[in-house]
């Protein structure tokens, strides 16, 4: 990493200072979304599409909502070409979708393009020749003068054609490498097509400027386009369209300083799918902008859905933290993170809040077809006891103390830890029902009766060590008769009784859950758990378990 001296900025500042754009806080209103995974994702796969893919892809597709779809280069390949001819033939276009096409400037490229597009209802023509000084001089080798003269004969005969064919056409031109072209000549091969083409209200042109490389910073490229944007001719009835890269990892930053710019259409893909490091990724575009509480005009209410379609089709994988769409972008798996997000949803569902504000999630999970059980919160041995907390009320309607929580969340952790995984909800479950519930030995109960005259007076039946005995206590209370009893005849010592009841939440609506927490002369806490159809049996059961958990250990 020592030949920095070899890099230069390949990228042409605009000739006039434009920063209008850094006046604006935030985008308003959803661009004209343009997809171009059938053909700029599709070219970019390791075995393209076949013509059945293409179809089902196509239908996905609209399914999200897209109004512009690029289908592809249908002079680049057969099966390129029987693509677009089964979308018009079979009737498959929708008649407020528009399909695009790309062509190079090269007449039999230009012919065979329309040949394909024969009877089309709604397409955009898509005509490209590259302008960057490298291109210029190390691929075309040809001058300023004579890549205009490329553009300009293109424009031509997309005119001259288009009015032979038979269909709807709209005209749409890149200066390729946009980024590596000088702006001042990129906007005079930009005019020179407008005045072949005089767009109209009616009759609107498309300029897209792509970031065919990133070579710059978001800013550069949000100023190059505000320049384009006040400065082309026709401004009223071009579209200026975006057409981003994500080489330098900047695709959707690039777009949407791109969009306060001036721009009024993206050009982009699902999950960014493209070649080397991608197109911008439109499914990120969007939900930012849904983030804002601005309508995207798509449709991801179902990410998991289209993930699974996306990665049969393109045979390609969504990372797990891709924004979004990854598997675990709305999960915590810290335990401050884990209480902060479980303590912002009670407190949601407790101040009936209408806008979303929780901790660490931009947006509500469930918004887009994810689940916040399994999805938001996981339990491995980074987690806390807020989080593990969390998924036994959320799940099984198991309300813990919060004292208790950090006793079991240290258990949990302890098991994370020696197993070396991720603990799924049912196993913090077994965990809990085999550490803390009607847990009955060494002292196991098997009957009590009380009489009241004053204070409770309790007779209570155990077995130890295969012997019954039979106790008797009295106390305040039920729960104190029983705890004096077990103290007085076994003793045993422990002070600061905590206790806690409720109803069973989720599954038997006849169970209740008592907790009980007892501390030992050392100092320790020890907790239980009973679950019974009778609530003071539960909180016997609750009271046996704690003394077990304390007897056990004491013991070892």
């Amino acid at each position: 990493m020592k030949n920095t001296n070899k890099y230069s900025r390949g990228y042409f500042m605009p000739p006039v200072q434009s920063l209008k754009w850094t006046e604006k806080e935030y985008i308003t209103e959803a661009p004209t979304w343009c997809s171009v995974d059938l053909r700029d994702g599709n070219q970019a796969l390791v075995v393209p599409m076949s013509l059945e893919e293409k179809l089902e892809y196509f239908q996905l597709l609209l399914q999200v909502g897209f109004k512009e779809i690029e289908v592809g280069f249908p002079a680049a390949s057969e099966t390129e070409f029987a693509f677009l001819r089964t979308l018009i033939e079979e009737n498959l276009i929708p008649d407020d979708v528009k399909i695009q096409v790309l062509t190079q400037s090269r007449e039999h490229i230009i012919k065979k393009t329309f040949e394909a597009l024969q009877g089309a209802n709604k397409a955009v023509v898509h005509l490209y020749n590259s302008t960057s000084v490298a291109q210029r001089e190390q691929v075309f080798r040809k001058s300023k003068e004579e890549i205009v003269n490329i553009a300009v004969t293109g424009a031509k005969m997309l005119k001259k054609y288009a009015a032979e064919t038979e269909g709807n056409f709209q005209f749409q031109y890149s200066p390729e490498s946009f980024t590596g072209t000088e702006v001042d000549f990129a906007l005079e091969i930009c005019n020179k097509v407008l005045d072949i083409w005089q767009p109209s209200t009616d009759n609107k042109v498309i300029i897209n400027l792509p970031a065919t490389v990133s070579m710059s910073m978001p800013h550069v490229y949000a100023s190059q386009i505000e320049y384009m944007s006040e400065n082309l001719s026709y401004r009223d009835n071009v579209i200026l369209s975006l057409h981003p890269h994500n080489d330098r990892g900047t695709g959707v930053a690039d777009a949407e300083l791109g969009m306060l710019a001036g721009a009024q259409r993206v050009e982009g893909t699902l999950f960014g799918n493209g070649e080397r490091t991608g197109n911008v990724d439109i499914v990120t575009l969007a939900l930012n902008m849904y983030s804002h509480g601005v309508d995207p005009k798509l449709n991801f209410e179902n990410i998991p859905n289209i993930i699974s379609k996306y990665e049969k089709l393109t045979r390609m994988k969504v990372h797990e933290r891709h924004p979004y769409g990854g598997e675990l972008v709305f999960t915590a798996f810290s335990g401050s993170h884990q209480d902060a997000i479980a303590k912002g949803m009670k407190w949601r569902d407790e101040e009936e809040c209408h806008d979303w504000t929780v901790p660490y999630l931009l947006i509500d999970p469930m918004d887009i077809g994810r689940e916040y059980e399994g999805d938001i919160i996981r339990i491995n041995s980074q987690s806390g006891k807020g989080g593990i907390g969390y998924i036994l009320q959320q799940k099984y309607g198991i309300d813990l103390p919060s004292e208790m929580r950090e006793s079991f969340g240290y258990c949990v952790k302890n098991v994370s830890d020696h197993q070396h995984k991720e603990l799924m909800p049912n196993e913090i479950y077994d965990i809990f029902i085999n550490e803390y519930v009607n847990i009955n030995t060494p002292i196991e109960l098997i009957r009590y009766k009380y009489t009241q005259n004053g204070h409770y007076e309790t007779i209570v039946s155990i077995r130890m060590n295969n012997e019954e005995h039979e106790f008797t206590g009295v106390g305040n209370g039920r729960l104190d008769a029983i705890s004096n009893a077990l103290q007085t005849q076994l003793g045993i010592n422990y002070t600061d009784l905590i206790y806690k009841q409720h109803a069973l939440e989720i599954g038997s609506g006849s169970n209740a859950v008592s907790y009980v927490g007892i501390t030992a002369k050392n100092g320790a806490v020890y907790w239980g758990c009973g679950i019974d159809n009778d609530i003071m049996t539960s909180s016997v059961k609750a009271l046996f378990s704690a003394v077990n958990n304390m007897v056990s250990s004491l013991q070892l």
